[in-house]
């Protein structure tokens, strides 16, 4: 491995400005008195949707409810001497206030508005969004399977049954944009994907792996390319539903490819030109600038990309 000049320091998803202030999470009475405080601010989420207002995109946050507590919140953060806490809702929203009803406002997913939030709001959906999605598959105990009850600012399940306590876990992947030596770039289309899109390679990190040798290992099993001088980029949350992908660029010793069937519909060589001409034409598309993927493919093509297309689910 190599060591590059810079590394991405201003991904979509990794530039929270809150200070997520662990230590409170323990501590029931502070959180309890934030939801009697106007000056806290919720964030309601639908899903995995939350309020967004457009022109400038920005999250649509409201003062604590009576039934917010009820509603077992997740404590997000301080910033600015603002505490933030997030909360489900399941009531529809279309005329209320406090959503898409409200002139300019719509509900939005991470995906959608990740890479237009600010820093501070940027950071407030990933992390609800991360906290969301496990908090809907992780219910019940997997060692006994009774309910668990939400604890700690929604940061901890705990089992009643047996006291097992249970955290919101990370699952590590790399992502990875791949030359020639004709700095000709990798892409492929994964099976679900619809004809034409494209993207660089990715997978996850096996137990027992660094990610260097993970990169070597994903190329290598899904096109039959060998790459060396492998280069970090930058990482950032992904929580879809819960991974950190983590960036490389590397260069292939050969370029020979034997595509993975079960795993990608089709892999190639693109220069430049070829990649430009796809994308005005509509015949290809991208992934979103929310995504890695959409970094590692612009910096190898050097200038602002012709188009951003929907995000690929990597």
């Amino acid at each position: 491995m190599t060591a590059a000049d810079e590394t991405y320091l201003d991904l979509a998803l990794s530039r929270s400005r809150v200070d997520r202030w662990a230590s409170v999470r323990t501590d029931d009475p502070k959180l309890a008195a934030m939801l009697g405080r106007p000056a806290t601010r919720v964030l309601e989420l639908r899903g995995a949707t939350a309020p967004v207002e457009r022109d400038p995109a920005r999250l649509r946050l409201r003062a604590p409810e009576p039934e917010d507590p009820g509603r077992e919140p997740w404590f997000l953060g301080r910033h600015a001497g603002v505490d933030y806490v997030a909360v489900t809702t399941a009531r529809e929203a279309d005329g209320d206030e406090r959503g898409s009803g409200a002139a300019g406002g719509s509900w939005a997913g991470l995906r959608e508005v990740g890479a237009d939030l600010d820093d501070a709001d940027a950071g407030l959906l990933t992390a609800a969004t991360a906290l969301q999605g496990w908090h809907a598959r992780h219910g019940h105990c997997p060692r006994c399977g009774s309910a668990t009850e939400v604890v700690q600012g929604g940061w901890v399940r705990r089992c009643p049954r047996d006291g097992s306590q249970h955290h919101p876990r990370t699952d590590p992947a790399v992502i990875m944009a791949v030359t020639d030596e004709d700095d000709r770039l990798l892409l492929a289309t994964g099976l679900p994907w619809p004809e034409g899109r494209v993207s660089v390679l990715a997978g996850f990190v096996e137990a027992g792996e660094s990610l260097e040798a993970a990169v070597t290992r994903e190329v290598a099993e899904e096109v039959g390319v060998t790459v060396t001088d492998l280069r970090y980029r930058g990482n950032q949350p992904w929580p879809f539903p819960a991974s950190l992908m983590v960036g490389y660029r590397a260069r292939a010793l050969d370029t020979d490819l034997r595509v993975q069937e079960s795993e990608l519909r089709s892999a190639g060589w693109y220069s430049r030109a070829e990649l430009d001409k796809g994308i005005r034409s509509g015949r290809l598309t991208l992934p979103s600038r929310v995504s890695i993927a959409h970094r590692l493919i612009q910096e190898w093509y050097g200038a602002a990309l012709p188009g951003d297309g929907p995000a690929v689910p990597r």
